[in-house]
């Protein structure tokens, strides 16, 4: 997320060059990405997580 905010930052200054800005942009999207992902992920643990009454439980392990 700090990196993401750093290039946010240089963009917005409006000092890198246009290749560099392009680099920025797909690096930007890139963490964002990533951000999304993680987001996702916590949000599905704490549906598993409520939907188990908050108490954890073993599932089966389906080695195929």
């Amino acid at each position: 997320m700090d990196e993401l905010e750093k290039l946010v930052e240089q963009m917005e200054r409006g000092d890198l060059s246009l290749e560099d800005a392009l680099k920025a942009f797909e690096r930007g999207i890139k963490l964002t990405r990533t951000c999304q992902q993680a987001l996702q992920d916590a949000e599905q643990k704490v549906k598993i997580l409520l939907e188990n009454n908050g108490q954890p439980t073993l599932e089966p392990f389906n080695d195929e």
